[in-house]
C-alpha cells in the first residue's frame, strides 16, 4: 500500500519547501514521486475505494454483514459468494485490520486464521 502525505496531512504545519512523502510497506518513508502526489489530488488512489461502490453488499441491508454475535453470518456470506469484488474487500480487511463484520466472506474468526496461517 502506499498513502502519500502532503503538508500538514498530520495536524503539523510543514515548513516551506518540505516535499510529500510516500508512506510504503512497513510504515518506511520515501520521497513521494510526482505521480504519488497527483494520483491523491487527482483522486486515483489506485480504485482504491471503486470496488467498494461495485461491491454486492452496498446494495443490500448493512446489518447483516454487522451480525450480533453469536448471529448467523450466512445471508452475509451468501451476497459475497457472488460478488465481483470479494478478494479486493477480503484484502482490504486484511491491509487495514478490520476486526468487525465480513468482509470478503470471511468472519472475523476466519481472518484471524488466514492471518495466523499467513505468518
Amino acid at each position: 500500500m502506499l498513502e502519500v502525505r502532503m503538508h500538514g496531512d498530520d495536524g503539523v504545519t510543514a515548513a516551506a519547501g518540505v516535499a510529500p512523502v510516500a508512506l510504503i510497506g512497513g510504515g518506511a518513508l520515501a520521497p513521494a514521486t510526482l505521480e504519488d502526489v497527483l494520483d491523491v489530488v487527482e483522486g486515483d488512489g489506485g480504485d482504491e475505494a471503486g470496488w467498494q461502490e461495485r461491491a454486492l453488499c452496498a446494495q443490500t441491508d448493512p446489518e447483516a454483514f454487522f451480525p450480533e454475535k453469536g448471529g448467523s453470518t450466512r445471508e452475509a456470506k451468501r451476497v459475497c459468494l457472488g460478488c465481483d469484488v470479494r478478494a479486493e474487500c477480503l484484502e482490504y480487511a486484511l491491509a487495514n485490520d478490520e476486526r468487525f463484520g465480513i468482509w470478503g466472506g470471511l468472519s472475523e474468526r476466519e481472518r484471524r486464521k488466514l492471518r495466523k496461517r499467513a505468518v
